[in-house]
């Protein structure tokens, strides 16, 4: 068995491939127990976000996950083959601890992906997916992540995409404070993105959600009414910028919808950003005049603007990584002796059964105790060096080199000074 990281991201593949191989939370669980059936995978974990979905996974060969990652989302067999990536073990550590540091992120620095690494591996836990090697990696990762960020300034040049879309808007309205704000959706991106445009004071906010409930308590927190999604084709006329993200797999909001509403706004601009993957808005949608549509990808530009980051920082922030992905493999190599440890451990087990048997039947005999002791001592001593020495006797010249460099090094011996035979 060995470690792979195996997905596909916003720097392999655009965002109509990656909106396709989305796990949902409620999918996920099931996804991992249907990898790790049948033994194709010993340990897996699965990240999925708006901008990456990668496998972490214990096996023996990669190219079964990819074929599951296809055929789990239905895509035909080598869908995927132009936009996936393998990471071998090496690779695959200094991937996860990238990925947690932010390094990895379409934002460079960008808080969010720990979370959603942390949630990848509650999902683990609960799907009985995550064994001794992906649980220390993951601890290890989180460790890293959170040096990575509290000793250099990665984390203090970081820009997220809730951010990106304030700016964005203020290019196209004059002040958001004197505008109507609608968040579709009630998550963690979608609460985010309410923090960064509330702090303009716009004119009114809603919340709107699949259920009133959930909804209800963001807008709470929020200060804002709460409305359902079955509402949006009454309502959504009402506002002049909207912030989506959802957990729906298909588009919530469609063109045929959005023409409707620029009729019955007299052609007054609607803004909208679409932070779901899959998309919550129909594409086709931004072809409207006076609708101003933007999806992550398209955002892209605009964080980069914002986006300065100190060179030592990254600089730093990598070379951190490097050492602990040493340190983490020098831990995963040592794994490698395990099987070798446990079986001599059984063997000397063994040998002492026997001589300690040997004793009790010599001192049930009537044998003093002196006599037992050394007779111990002296069929375990024996025992113990037969196989060495057997080894040493019937090996070839050059064999018999290395088992003597090999034994002098386990057993400490001080090598024979010149005038010794």
């Amino acid at each position: 068995m060995s470690l792979y990281a195996l997905g596909l991201s916003h720097t392999t593949a655009p965002l109509e491939v990656r909106e396709k191989v989305v796990f949902t939370p409620d999918a996920l669980i099931d996804a991992l127990r249907d990898l790790t059936r049948g033994r194709r995978v010993k340990e897996a974990a699965i990240l999925s976000t708006c901008n990456r979905t990668e496998v972490y996974f214990a096996g023996s060969e990669p190219a079964p996950v990819a074929a599951w990652l296809a055929a789990f989302h239905e895509l035909p067999d080598q869908a995927l083959a132009p936009y996936v990536y393998t990471l071998p073990r090496d690779k695959a550590v200094s991937h996860a601890f990238r990925v947690a540091s932010g390094l990895d992120s379409m934002v460079l620095g960008e808080p969010q992906i720990l979370g959603q690494m942390k949630q990848a591996v509650r999902c683990a836990e609960s799907a009985g997916s995550l064994g001794l090697v992906l649980n220390r990696l993951f601890q290890r990762t989180f460790a890293v992540a959170k040096d990575v960020r509290t000793q250099t300034d990665i984390g203090s040049a970081s820009i997220s995409m809730a951010a990106a879309s304030v700016k964005l808007a203020e290019r196209i309205f004059p002040s958001i404070s004197g505008q109507r704000l609608l968040l579709v959706g009630a998550g963690e991106m979608i609460e985010l993105a309410a923090s960064h445009f509330l702090s303009r004071k716009p004119k009114a906010v809603t919340v709107a959600n699949r259920t009133l409930e959930r909804g209800s308590k963001l807008a709470d927190r929020l200060g804002a009414d709460a409305i359902t999604l079955n509402e949006l084709p009454e309502r959504l006329r009402d506002f002049d910028i909207v912030v989506t993200c959802t957990a729906s797999t298909l588009p919530i909001i469609g063109k045929g919808m959005l023409e409707r509403v620029v009729k019955q706004r007299r052609h007054a601009p609607i803004f909208i950003v679409d932070l779901g993957v899959p998309r919550d808005v129909e594409p086709e949608a931004s072809e409207l005049d006076d609708v101003f549509l933007y999806s992550i990808d398209e955002l892209t530009g605009i964080v980069r603007e914002n986006l300065q980051v100190r060179r030592e920082a990254v600089v730093q922030a990598e070379q951190m990584i490097a050492d602990q992905t040493a340190h983490f493999l020098h831990w995963l190599e040592g794994r490698s002796v395990v099987p070798t440890i446990e079986a001599l451990s059984g063997h000397h087990d063994l040998l002492r059964e026997s001589e300690l048997e040997r004793a009790r039947k010599l001192l049930a005999s009537g044998g003093s105790p002196e006599a037992a002791l050394e007779a111990l001592a002296r069929g375990l001593t024996s025992k113990l060096l037969h196989g060495p020495l057997a080894a040493l006797n019937t090996a070839g010249e050059a064999e018999r080199a290395e088992l003597t460099a090999a034994l002098s090094r386990a057993y400490r011996l001080d090598p024979p000074s010149d005038g010794e035979a």
